[in-house]
């Protein structure tokens, strides 16, 4: 993320404004101070003279200078920056508290606050908001505010949800509460914007479009889901760039989620089942974390392209259920990806929920915690499943079951990390799996995995774990991305400096 003490270069900006340059997508956003709107840099509308346009980082900080988010170009849909540092502290306990605000799964039925997010991160609340604003510009509950008006814009652009569901969703304790931030902030009432800015919502689900920075290999993604994909779960065609699947976000609320690549567009067009739209961002921040499309391309490669200069558009796949992700590494161990695969598909034939939906294959839920944590042993080995996975899956459902252990992008990686490996059946390899995927830790690096072992080799023979440590320090902070690379290409056919 962007410092305000590190100013933008305006004219770069410009240009990349006047060319409409999708790489910097979500790096930036343009406020016109002729029209008092702010945009996104792939904006269509007429470039704005350059004395007329002013620069901010973070779109928070061009509501703080009292511009309005466009509402053709709608910076609600632009890639998240997530930057990553092992240097600069306070940057990094600023960067990690924005991710927390950014992240619905973080916080539950808790009401974000400063208090509340100081004591996750282990600091006043008086340091969390003095370093917040000098890093960042504006402060936490500022970064907030803007992400809730941004995700209740959304909602009522896409959903035909009454605007007082629209405030809750969106985190606003009431709906007066949230009228009178809407007006204070865009000038219009929530109503006035969905009858000037929104099209009649699908019948088929809710429509919801997704930036994306380029390049994005959309082929390779596809293709790691297909080799992973579980029947009646998941649905994935290369011949469309399409991939679709169940989801259950609790016991109340499950649907289906269809994705569509358009890749020339850099963008993803999402279909959402109506059940789920009354938690519309909180889905929405977890197809990005499954797709990885806040990635950003620039300054990853700008680490790993010595090594790897052919695979940029490589992303890491995420998962939209930690829970699932979990149960798929420990039933994952020590067997191929097919074989995963089809124990995999016998767990959800025999534990999974029927769901209805529109989409052919699409049939069965993935089984909830409550489900596996209930399961007997007897019936986990009748699936082909080994006593230690047996083990592992009853501890680690127990555990997310009891609220013990959470899995989602938000979570502490290193106290989420240890809580898993003092489960039963749950070592080191399956822990970073876990980190890489579900808690988007972009520095996770699974030294024990056998086939990143050969494939950092420079003859192709397998690395102890130690060894494979020390080869990837140079990748840091961008070593997960390092090991899809890894597996896509065996480093010893590529650079070896």
């Amino acid at each position: 993320m962007s410092s305000p003490a590190t100013a933008l270069d305006a004219d770069a900006c410009y240009r990349a404004v006047a060319a409409h340059d999708a790489r910097f997508d979500g790096a930036f956003f343009i406020g016109v101070t002729s029209t008092g709107i702010y945009c996104r840099p792939v904006c269509r509308v007429k470039t704005p003279r350059r004395e007329n346009c002013r620069f901010f980082a973070h779109a928070s900080q061009a509501e703080g200078a009292g511009f309005r988010p466009c509402l053709r170009c709608r910076p609600e849909l632009a890639p998240q920056t997530l930057a990553w540092s092992a240097q600069d502290a306070s940057a990094l306990l600023a960067q990690h508290a924005a991710r927390l605000l950014d992240s619905p799964d973080a916080w539950g039925d808790e009401v974000p606050s400063v208090a509340g997010l100081a004591a996750r991160l282990g600091v006043s609340d008086r340091h969390l908001r003095r370093v917040f604003e000098a890093e960042l510009g504006v402060s936490p509950m500022d970064w907030l505010q803007t992400r809730r008006l941004l995700a209740a814009k959304q909602l009522l652009a896409d959903t035909r949800l009454p605007v007082a569901q629209v405030a809750l969703a969106a985190g606003f304790a009431s709906l007066r509460r949230f009228n009178a931030a809407f007006a204070a902030q865009y000038r219009m009432s929530p109503t006035a914007l969905r009858r000037d800015g929104s099209e009649p919502a699908p019948r088929d689900g809710i429509a919801v479009t997704l930036g994306f920075r380029p390049p994005y290999d959309v082929r390779e993604m596809l293709q790691f889901l297909q080799q992973r994909g579980i029947a009646g779960v998941e649905q994935i065609d290369q011949s469309t760039h399409t991939v679709a699947r169940t989801l259950r976000l609790d016991d109340d609320t499950r649907g289906w989620i269809a994705c569509r690549f358009e890749p020339e567009q850099h963008r993803v067009q999402v279909r959402v089942a109506e059940s789920l739209a009354p938690q519309l961002p909180r889905v929405i921040a977890r197809v990005r974390a499954w797709l990885d499309l806040d990635a950003d391309p620039a300054a990853i490669h700008a680490v790993l392209g010595a090594d790897f200069p052919a695979l940029a558009g490589l992303r890491v796949p995420g998962t939209l259920d930690g829970f699932e992700l979990a149960v798929r590494a420990v039933v994952g161990q020590q067997v191929t990806v097919a074989a995963a695969r089809t124990l995999t598909t016998r767990l959800v034939e025999r534990f999974g929920t029927p769901l209805a939906t529109p989409i052919d294959g699409l049939t069965r839920l993935f089984p909830s915690p409550a489900a596996l944590a209930a399961a007997s042993g007897d019936e986990l080995g009748q699936l082909g499943l080994v006593r230690q996975r047996q083990a592992a899956i009853h501890a680690l459902a127990q555990a997310v079951s009891s609220g013990q252990i959470s899995m989602h992008a938000g979570a502490d990686v290193a106290a989420t990390m240890d809580a898993l490996k003092a489960l039963p059946g749950i070592g080191a390899w399956t822990a970073d799996y876990i980190a890489l995927r579900a808690l988007r830790w972009p520095d996770a690096f699974p030294s024990g995995d056998v086939a990143l072992q050969k494939a950092l080799s420079p003859d192709g023979q397998r690395l102890t774990a130690r060894a494979a440590e020390g080869r990837a320090e140079r990748w840091r902070p961008w070593r997960a991305y390092a090991v899809i690379r890894a597996w896509h290409s065996p480093l010893h056919s590529l650079s070896t400096q």
